[in-house]
């Protein structure tokens, strides 16, 4: 066989005018090679007949396997047909016949209007994050990426629970300054799962007037904006950085956040912070009332005057205990109030099952201690308990109402 590159000679010399035959005798090939250059309008190409291998007794076999279950590992097919060669070679081998079995799954390209969607997502950041108490933990970050113009905001917040979750949104919808006409995330069960929303998602989207879109499963392309931006944060962002605090990633992460919004995205040829304003003038005005979101309960204060939010307790003022008392928490702070007035007040503590005390609380409750425990006063012993005798001499019917006596008197 020849070489593309006399392949490519014959066929020049020919079309210059150069006789097949002298052709054939300066490059010291057959003339009927030459022929068979002249007819082939590609290149040479070496190919080896397909021959019978050891793998294709069980081909058969494994072809049935894979009709029924295109998903079974190739470790298990190898078993269930008896293969006792090289393990990495039948693998090749199912991998090209997987495909055939597989059901195909065609992903379309998506079109993202101005204003139309914002996708959101939880990122793992894959570095502890330093807590109050002296541990550390990883941290959920909650993103958010508008689809039309790739502009990027995000938040860490404590936890994955609806009420965190909700806050993390109204808060970087705030920094966005206009509310997107769908919110898509995939199943978080902080959000939703199956058909029904998770308690307050509705109440928070009936206020925004806007819409959760829950995806369903095996969707990715549907959130494929957020989700890529996610590997960028771990390849462009964390690279040696360090972290003293949530509020310290969070100060770094918005200060980022600012440069990578002014880089050009390849996929849109366009600097997200130049097509946010058109993204932001098709979305929807932030409402007029902010919507109800946070940790929100109402609970008899007990003995112990403290309350407890996510997994921490929190101290109250004891003069109210056995009364109702109504807890508020956002990301920051926890808000305990009485009939309306404030009867506590702390920073929300991210760590895990701690106990919050204000210091006025404990000598509140001590004053209110040693208040109880003194004696009652006792009665004045000088004072003496006295009554007239006549009174039981009349209710015994001794003498009537006028003071005589009950007998005749002859």
């Amino acid at each position: 066989m020849i070489s593309v590159e006399d392949w490519a000679l014959i066929r020049r010399l020919v079309a210059d005018g150069v006789p097949q035959r002298q052709v054939a005798r300066d490059l010291g090939i057959g003339r009927s090679t030459v022929e068979r250059a002249l007819a082939s309008d590609r290149p040479p190409k070496y190919e080896r007949p397909a021959v019978p291998t050891t793998f294709t007794p069980f081909e058969p076999a494994l072809r049935q396997l894979l009709s029924e279950h295109p998903d079974m590992p190739a470790t298990v097919i190898a078993e269930r047909v008896g293969w006792a060669g090289s393990i990495t070679w039948f693998r090749d081998n199912v991998r090209g016949l997987r495909s055939e079995h597989r059901p195909v799954d065609p992903a379309d390209r998506l079109t993202w209007l101005p204003g139309d969607a914002a996708q959101c997502d939880l990122w793992f950041p894959p570095r502890k994050i330093p807590l109050e108490d002296g541990t550390t933990t990883l941290l959920p970050v909650l993103v958010m990426t508008a689809a039309h113009s790739r502009f990027m905001l995000g938040r860490m917040i404590p936890t994955r629970h609806t009420a965190d979750l909700l806050l993390g949104m109204w808060e970087l919808l705030q920094q966005l300054g206009r509310v997107p006409r769908r919110l898509i995330w995939d199943n978080e069960s902080g959000i939703g799962r199956g058909k029904r929303h998770a308690e307050g998602v509705g109440a928070f989207t009936g206020t925004l007037a806007t819409t959760v879109q829950r995806l369903k499963p095996y969707d990715p392309e549907s959130k494929g904006v957020v989700e890529r931006r996610n590997g960028y944060y771990e390849t462009s962002f964390m690279p040696g950085r360090t972290f003293e605090s949530p509020a310290d990633f969070d100060a770094q992460f918005t200060d980022w956040l600012t440069i990578a919004n002014s880089r050009v995205v390849r996929t849109i040829r366009a600097r997200p912070v130049d097509r946010v304003d058109a993204d932001r003038a098709a979305m929807l005005p932030l409402p007029p009332v902010p919507p109800a979101v946070g940790w929100v309960n109402r609970v008899r204060l007990g003995r112990d005057y403290y309350v407890r939010v996510d997994s921490n307790d929190y101290s109250v003022d004891p003069t109210v205990i056995g009364r109702f008392v109504d807890v508020t928490a956002d990301l920051s702070g926890v808000e305990v109030r009485h009939e309306g007035r404030v009867v506590a007040a702390h920073d929300r503590v991210w760590a895990r099952s701690q106990t919050i005390t204000d210091p006025a609380h404990v000598a509140a409750a001590r004053t209110l201690r040693k208040q109880f425990q003194q004696p009652r006063p006792s009665a004045d012993p000088h004072e003496e308990l006295a009554r007239d005798l006549t009174d039981y001499d009349r209710a015994f019917g001794v003498i009537d109402g006028g003071g005589r006596g009950g007998e005749d008197v002859a």
